[in-house]
């Protein structure tokens, strides 16, 4: 049986969208609809797919390197049984996936681009910072996090470093909260953000006994010039919780049905989770738009892309 568009992006938004696996989309589309296919069918059916919206993902590639915001995270994906990496960029307006042999600056840039010069919002992985032309905004969530879990298990002398940590990570939040709600002026705003920046100066000077206090020290003093970034900047986003949502569908995905079986396979999985995940961020219908993509007699570019028809 040779499925019809409507099958095939049906198929498509329940494994790549939704996580099924092939053998459950496959069951699917035979309990719903009386249609027999086998697994090797959807695979083929859906590379098909992703051979036709590989214009559309390539803009979308385009649209991320212009985007003066992106969050960026990364997580494990395994291509025939070996562990890989599975990268995110997102924009206000796009997200591309893209399935890459390895963790560092070499596969990140395959993104953006090396002379991306706008805003990255990612939890401090190194090779970010080698974004040179970029400015940073470091995850405040994550450091907020190990604060926290670091006061819960640090002996009584030791827990003080992160409780303040916390507390001077929290009060950078709330002063962006107040600024917002008018509360407080924008010149009271960089004065009381060089009062916080002076303030972790003073903090970081002490020196620490406590191993775990020490690394956390040594992190900060990395991460120092990018932690206030988004009080600087109004309007940018303090956490990369945006790019960790994005990346949690694929998380679900892979353990449910463990990832690529072949680099091929791992190319359609980027493609089509990068248009049905756009669509999705859009609010637009992906199912018209991928029964479209598959009836038109040449190729088109989505109008997901910026300035797309």
């Amino acid at each position: 049986m040779q499925l019809g568009p409507e099958a095939v992006t049906l198929a498509a938004i329940l494994n790549k969208q939704m996580g099924l696996s092939l053998g459950h989309t496959r069951q699917v589309l035979c309990y719903g609809f009386g249609l027999e296919v086998s697994r090797g069918g959807l695979y083929r059916a859906l590379a098909r797919m992703a051979g036709r919206a590989a214009p559309t993902y390539d803009r979308l590639v385009e649209t991320a390197r212009q985007a003066p915001v992106n969050g960026m995270d990364e997580t494990g994906w395994r291509v025939a049984g070996q562990l890989q990496w599975l990268h995110v960029a997102v924009s206000a307006q796009v997200t591309v996936y893209a399935i890459l042999p390895g963790r560092g600056y070499e596969q990140s840039v395959k993104i953006l681009g090396a002379k991306y010069d706008g805003f990255l919002i990612h939890d401090g992985w190194a090779p970010y910072y080698r974004f040179q032309f970029a400015f940073h905004q470091s995850c405040l969530a994550h450091l907020l996090r190990r604060c926290r879990e670091m006061a819960q298990i640090a002996p009584p002398a030791a827990w003080t470093f992160p409780r303040a940590v916390e507390q001077l990570l929290r009060t950078s939040l709330e002063l962006r909260e107040r600024y917002a709600a008018g509360e407080i002026s924008e010149h009271g705003r960089r004065t009381v953000t060089g009062k916080l920046e002076a303030k972790l100066d003073r903090i970081l000077e002490t020196r620490r006994r406590n191993a775990a206090n020490r690394r956390l020290a040594r992190h900060l003093e990395h991460e120092q010039l990018w932690l206030f970034t988004f009080l600087h900047c109004f309007g940018l986003d303090a956490t990369n919780n945006t790019a960790e949502r994005a990346i949690r569908g694929m998380v679900i995905a892979r353990k449910v049905w463990g990832g690529s079986r072949t680099w091929a396979g791992a190319r359609t999985h980027q493609i089509l989770a990068s248009v049905l995940r756009t669509c999705w961020q859009q609010s637009k219908d992906a199912f018209t738009r991928g029964v479209r993509l598959l009836r038109a007699p040449r190729a088109v570019i989505l109008d997901i892309v910026p300035g797309a028809g």
